[in-house]
């Protein structure tokens, strides 16, 4: 008996762990070995060059303003998401009126769910285009155009290096918020009903309630979404790629370590120092989440 639940197991595991090999283990092994090499993509064979694609990765001015600009991205757009996506889905869920003894989401709150998550159902590409006309930076612009009554001159959103990466930490915000406000919904939904009550009986108010009941208990999901929005953050490259003047720019404005990566592969065709540059995003990657799990770990809550 024991064998065939383990031959059933197997059966179904075997399938995807064949493409998980094939198509994630061995490509991100093989990117590990051209980070050694000078291969430019071409050619069959390639010559060992040691450390030196990362020497040049670690030398270039324009690497180390990207992980300024992800380390903005890495504070920003988690906190802000976050914040919005929680209090978002405690009014939805909570913050509204007391009927029957128990506390309601506000009015019209399967309206706001629609809304909220309406962003989800758009690819980041799609995102990326339709904010392309938003920010336009002329009259035809859809902001710029509301703003042109007012006498406002025309707002360069992704030409102006001071708010072009402002611009596009505004849309990942904007794109995210929906994706975790159901999250946060869905952990809020598993907060009995009793101890919500009993805080409100006590006398807590609704800022009292959220920060001392809500927020507490669904830390764990805070957690998981810290790390994926921070892991987002460190990608970025479908937004930046779309919205960004020549890929990262104004003057390397919005340059992120993914545009770049692509930029030596597939327009310089320096395939050994662009996967070295990968490799480095990937440990960076890796720490982030190691470290943010490792801080915010904490005993399980029972309830």
């Amino acid at each position: 008996m024991r064998h065939g639940r383990l031959r059933f197991i197997g059966g179904f595991l075997i399938i995807p762990l064949v493409l998980y090999t094939v198509f994630m283990v061995l490509p991100s092994a093989q990117s590990f070995q051209i980070a050694f090499t000078d291969w430019r993509g071409v050619s069959a064979t390639a010559n060992y060059v040691g450390f030196d694609n990362f020497a040049r990765v670690f030398q270039s001015e324009l690497f180390w303003k990207a992980m300024r600009n992800h380390g903005v991205l890495l504070l920003v757009v988690p906190l802000t998401t976050i914040v919005l996506a929680m209090y978002f889905a405690f009014l939805v869920n909570i913050g509204g009126r007391r009927e029957g003894g128990r506390l309601h989401g506000l009015r019209g709150s399967a309206f706001y769910r629609v809304v909220f998550f309406f962003p989800q159902v758009l690819s980041v590409a799609i995102v990326g285009v339709l904010f392309q006309s938003v920010f336009r930076p002329d009259d035809a612009g859809i902001v710029n155009g509301l703003l042109a009554p007012f006498g406002v001159d025309p707002i360069g959103f992704l030409i102006d290096p001071s708010i072009a990466l402002w611009s596009i930490i505004a849309v990942m915000v904007w794109a995210g918020v929906g994706f975790y406000f159901v999250l946060f919904s869905a952990a809020m939904a598993g907060i009995p009903a009793e101890v919500v009550e009993a805080a409100s009986l006590d006398g807590a108010g609704r800022v009292r309630l959220f920060f001392s009941i809500i927020v507490p208990m669904v830390r764990d999901t805070v957690q998981t979404a810290w790390v994926f929005l921070g892991m987002a953050a460190l990608d970025a490259f479908v937004l930046v790629k779309v919205l960004s003047v020549n890929n990262g720019g104004p003057d390397g404005a919005t340059t992120m370590v993914p545009v770049q990566v692509y930029g030596k592969a597939f327009n310089e065709y320096q395939f050994g120092q662009a996967s070295a540059a990968a490799v480095v995003l990937f440990f960076i990657i890796m720490t982030f989440a190691a470290l943010t799990m490792r801080v915010t770990r904490r005993e399980q809550l029972e309830y």
